[in-house]
């Protein structure tokens, strides 16, 4: 418009040569400005470009019983290439929460994969009790399946009892099963539940034999290289040694006293003091291995000869492995949260996942992978400890709820074992009592609530009309699975649980057991925090934004959209 003005003005002057000369300026600005947007259309393109391209390879590093404040609590103490890295480099999101209840190992680690809860994807706990086949059931369970690797019958597992996809699924979905996906665990749940139904492959500790196995559900016979790493034998290796400190003992400020009262020992060592002798454990060493440290560096050299040997990230499309540290899940329930042993563990894990990312950075490429780290659940504190310090808790144990209300019912009533289990604080109530039901659910409500522990005691099938705060509401909702839930739910007070008295343990919706780390590091991810409030079931949603794939087929989470920016 300037343009048109300008040479009109000359033109009716009748300055012709100046509006002549008027237009080859005009002409010569817009060619220049024409050419420096296309320049920047095109950086605009080739960054637009660079930010999609996709990672060569997905790792999924969740730390089984990682409390959200560990990646502070010990942080003076960590290395500069660990935990500090994934936070300086990474995205973490700092208000991360379980979204149900109860917080066990199967259901976290699913609900991480599936985006989904209890309700929908079905894992409502390490077990649950099946009405139909009247017993327990195992959480990965499969009577159909057998032990490939060793003699033993800790191979009988696999997928079966989870109802949805997971992320790897839906990874090797998009591309027609191209993409590997592989899972690494000491805890069998811990490979099999992450990597779904469509699995390469998943590998799990067997404890009598000390040597990875898996199950015929992915294969017929374990992969050369996992026999060649077997016939290591570094179980053996580490039990020949001890376990001391990493640091001089008396820098373990932030834990209590080595000699503690509320600690269990390492079985097959009656001392709760350093140095652990393990060289001196003559029964089942293999299984009191995974209550050491080493253990962790065992798994993550585990997931560097299956990245090498299954060439994970050499491939057209990204590749997906998921590993699960579970040491730490072993260690926190034996010595419990604030013992010299866990910090000692989570020291030891900082210099491992350093030596891990530094291999992920040499063999796949620095910032052509994508990890996330994150946590199944916490753990709360003992409460012995809690007591000495004039805080409230406690422990009971389900069995002897089970029989007092049995009494109590048969007394009353006359009828024999009106309660066939008590897990996962929910009660379930004999199927074959159809008569006087209803008395019997208010019986055992009453009853509960009449213990010193319990805050509240309801019928699940009532849930909404019981009154209570929503975010208990809302963990309790998600976690009821009409088909594999109990009866009646409980609530306890804050710092009480089902467990021992020494060590630890956890399950309940407190933040304690809720509050998980959560860091996105690597390819397309900018450094940053939140303090926005995340939930568990978020993880899988973010992971099929930034992989531009379709959410798995049980998700309710929505996308972090901070970790794009």
């Amino acid at each position: 418009m300037l343009f048109d003005v300008g040479c009109t003005y000359f033109c009716r002057t009748n300055n012709f040569f100046m509006a002549l000369q008027l237009r080859f300026v005009f002409l010569l600005l817009f060619t220049m400005s024409m050419s420096v947007f296309a320049q920047k259309n095109k950086q605009h393109v080739q960054v637009v470009a660079k930010e999609n391209k996709q990672p060569l390879l997905v790792v999924g590093l969740l730390v089984d019983q990682m409390r959200w404040d560990f990646l502070y609590r010990y942080q003076s103490k960590y290395s500069q290439h660990g935990f500090k890295r994934l936070m300086r480099e990474g995205f973490s999101c700092e208000q991360t929460m379980i979204p149900y209840m109860p917080t066990y190992t199967a259901p976290g680690h699913t609900c991480v994969y599936t985006g989904s809860v209890p309700a929908i994807h079905g894992i409502v706990g390490n077990s649950w009790f099946d009405r139909k086949l009247n017993k327990n059931v195992y959480c990965t369970d499969d009577s159909t399946t057998n032990t490939i690797g060793s003699n033993s019958s800790q191979g009988k597992m696999s997928p079966v009892n989870l109802w949805t996809t997971t992320i790897t699924d839906e990874l090797r979905l998009s591309n027609n099963f191209k993409s590997k996906v592989i899972g690494i665990a000491l805890k069998d749940r811990g490979a099999i539940l992450p990597t779904g139904h469509t699995a390469n492959g998943a590998y799990w500790y067997d404890d009598k034999e000390g040597k990875w196995i898996t199950s015929s559900y992915y294969m017929k016979s374990l992969p050369v290289w996992v026999n060649n790493f077997n016939a290591a034998n570094l179980p053996g290796k580490y039990m020949s040694g001890e376990w001391n400190t990493l640091l001089p003992i008396k820098e373990y400020t932030e834990s209590t006293e080595d000699n503690s009262s509320h600690e269990n020992t390492i079985p097959g060592i009656d001392s709760v003091t350093f140095p652990y002798y393990l060289s001196g454990i003559k029964k089942n060493a293999m299984a009191s291995f995974k209550t050491t440290p080493f253990a962790n560096n065992y798994t993550l050299e585990f997931a560097k000869a299956a990245i090498q040997n299954e060439q994970l990230g050499k491939n057209t499309v990204p590749d997906f492995l998921a590993v699960s540290i579970s040491s730490t899940d072993y260690i926190g329930h034996t010595f419990g949260p604030n013992s010299v042993e866990i910090e000692d563990t989570y020291l030891r894990l900082d210099l491992a996942v350093a030596d891990f990312l530094n291999y992920l950075d040499s063999t796949v490429g620095k910032g052509k992978y994508l990890l996330f780290l994150t946590a199944d659940h916490g753990v709360a504190h003992n409460p012995g400890f809690m007591q000495e310090h004039r805080l409230s808790a406690g422990n009971f144990k389900d069995a002897v709820i089970t029989k007092e209300i049995n009494d109590e019912v048969f007394a009353k009533l006359g009828i024999k074992n009106a309660v066939d289990e008590i897990m996962n604080y929910q009660v379930y109530i004999n199927k074959n009592i159809i008569e006087r039901r209803e008395e019997i659910n208010t019986m055992v409500i009453n009853h509960l609530k009449e213990k010193e522990f319990v805050l509240n005691a309801f019928d699940l099938k009532s849930l909404n009309a019981s009154t209570m705060p929503t975010l208990e509401k809302n963990m309790f909702s998600n976690g009821y699975n009409v088909s594999r839930s109990g009866d009646i739910q409980f609530v306890c007070k804050p710092g009480y649980f089902d467990g021992e008295e020494k060590g630890s343990t956890h399950g309940l919706w407190n933040p304690y057991e809720a509050h998980i780390p959560l860091i996105f590091f690597g390819n397309g991810i900018a450094a940053g925090k939140t303090y926005q409030n995340v939930e568990m079931t978020d993880i899988s949603a973010t992971l099929a934004a930034l992989l531009n794939l379709q959410m798995p087929s049980g998700c309710i989470g929505k996308v972090v959209t901070e970790v794009f920016k």
